[in-house]
């Protein structure tokens, strides 16, 4: 283990393991290590530091400063490329994950990091007790990362006395995630980097609010911002009585699905997957939407006419269309498709299948698709803190924290969740930022018709539409567990971030 940087602050000794039975004040604790990555003939060298940054505010009383109020810490794990011209001009991303309520894991150990959790072909991540690989795919390529644990998961955690409401929220958390991103741009003197954030899903979310806080508060303007399976617009998400939507906007990834597990009529099944989304997609956006506009207006010979057109492209039956009001919503969908074979499809990525004590329900007992992944992610973050970044702590190291359960959104009450004004100012004020967004074809959480429809909702001027670049995948939400995607996709971050 290396001196920590004469630049970085200062830290404990984090060697020792932490004393879990009793409340201790928030301390700075970094440990810095240094490492290589063999890539073919190419050898990596880098630096790895991992450890807390504590936040703090000034406290002021009577126009006087009395000092500072120590807020929470937060757990970062950050990878600097050696050897290089000049550091501080290097690319910098910062990444995080979504939820709210996940930590760093998912896009550090799938694609981005120096190492990953291996997945086969397909994206199953094998059996206990699960392992750790060198990525060839890395972003630390073109850039420095940085993947930060927001407040309440990984590491990271809230001062004594705090209150969950001054982290738990929409703005909150923009005020911490950004704290951080200014405090670790002084400590490490990055402020010359090209910036860029990567967010998956709720990540979506805190990516595009970022872009123009971050302008607001800071005066830090991004290079780029590269978008996730994303979840900007909750409307077109949530499956409310009233809101017509998410129906057609999920039936594309219904179609993907059923055509996957060769649920579809024969002389759909027999079509290339692209071809029956360009059809689902033609139908949603014309004859169903229409017929959903129409609620209780819509003619009996009319209803069956959709309800079997809905069978057509969803594998679904045209009575069970029927029952469900022409409307079925994704948790019937999950227990309905293969309900006859005694499967559930995945919510996160609907290729992946599930089994519940009996068939008769209305929705799976759990995600098939999450119960591949957590456990092989959480053993590859333990392994990696102890074993080569040689950060020791007895504290559990939350992978999913359920913070989206009493999660606030005081900016958006009595309204739909919408961040995409948001972006697009800050594009207006920044039209230098460009924006790469990804999509799966099988992503049931934040399906990529949804994706479209918020991308050409934002209110873009025509000059800046072409700052966004969309790209679709043949998996789900963590696209970058299936092997061809997770090379392509690394390929075109590479690129986004050269700026090719």
């Amino acid at each position: 283990m290396s001196q920590t940087p004469a630049e970085a602050p200062k830290t404990e000794d984090a060697t020792k393991p932490a004393n879990s039975a009793t409340p201790a004040p928030l301390l700075e604790r970094l440990v810095v290590t240094e490492h290589k990555l063999q890539l073919g003939k190419k050898t990596l060298h880098y630096t790895a530091t991992c450890g807390t940054l504590v936040l703090r505010e000034p406290q002021i009383k009577d126009g006087e400063h009395k000092g500072e109020h120590t807020r929470a810490s937060v757990f970062f794990i950050a990878y600097a490329l050696k050897d290089v011209k000049d550091p501080a001009k290097r690319p910098l991303t910062f990444s995080f994950n979504g939820g709210p309520g996940s930590s760093s894991v998912w896009l550090h150990l799938g694609i981005l990091g120096p190492q990953r959790v291996p997945t086969d072909e397909m994206g199953n991540c094998g059996t206990p007790p699960f392992s750790l690989t060198d990525n060839e795919h890395t972003l630390l390529l073109e850039s420095d990362l940085v993947f930060i644990d927001p407040v309440g998961t990984g590491h990271s955690r809230m001062a004594e006395g705090q209150k969950v409401a001054e982290f738990h929220d929409y703005q909150r958390d923009l005020d911490s995630v950004g704290e951080f991103i200014r405090l670790y741009l002084t400590r490490w003197s990055r402020w010359a980097s090209p910036k860029y954030l990567i967010g998956e899903s709720y990540g979506t979310t805190r990516s595009a609010g970022l872009s123009r806080h971050l302008q607001e508060a800071h005066n830090i303007h991004l290079n780029g911002l590269m978008l996730i399976s994303m979840a900007v617009d909750f409307q077109t998400l949530s499956f409310d009585h009233g809101n017509e939507l998410p129906y057609p906007l999920y039936l594309p990834t219904y179609a993907a699905t059923a055509w996957y597990h060769k649920a579809l009529r024969e002389t759909q099944q027999k079509k290339p997957l692209k071809q029956v989304i360009a059809e689902a997609e033609a139908f949603a956006n014309g004859d169903y939407w229409l017929a959903l506009m129409q609620g209780s207006r819509l003619g009996l010979a009319e209803r069956q006419h959709i309800a079997e057109t809905v069978s057509l492209h969803t594998g679904l039956s045209s009575d069970y269309v029927l029952r469900c009001d022409l409307r079925p919503n994704e948790f019937r969908f999950f227990k309905e498709l293969l309900r006859q074979r005694g499967q559930t499809v995945g919510r996160l990525d609907s290729r992946f299948l599930g089994q519940d004590r009996d068939d008769a329900g209305e929705q799976p007992e759990e995600d098939a698709s999450m119960n591949n992944l957590v456990g092989a992610y959480a053993v590859g973050i333990n392994r990696l803190l102890r074993e080569k970044l040689n950060y020791e702590s007895d504290q559990p190291y939350l992978v999913m924290a359920p913070l989206w359960k009493t999660w606030a959104w005081k900016d958006f009450e009595n309204r739909y969740v919408n961040v995409g004004d948001s972006l697009r100012r800050a594009l207006h004020a920044n039209p230098a930022m460009r924006v790469y967004v990804a999509s799966g074809y099988f992503d049931l959480a934040t399906p990529h018709a949804a994706g479209d429809y918020t991308l050409a909702h934002l209110g873009l001027r025509e000059n800046l539409q072409d700052n966004i670049k969309v790209s679709y995948f043949e998996a789900g939400h963590m696209m970058y567990i299936h092997q061809p995607s997770l090379i392509q996709m690394a390929a075109e971050l590479r690129a986004f971030v050269r700026g090719d």
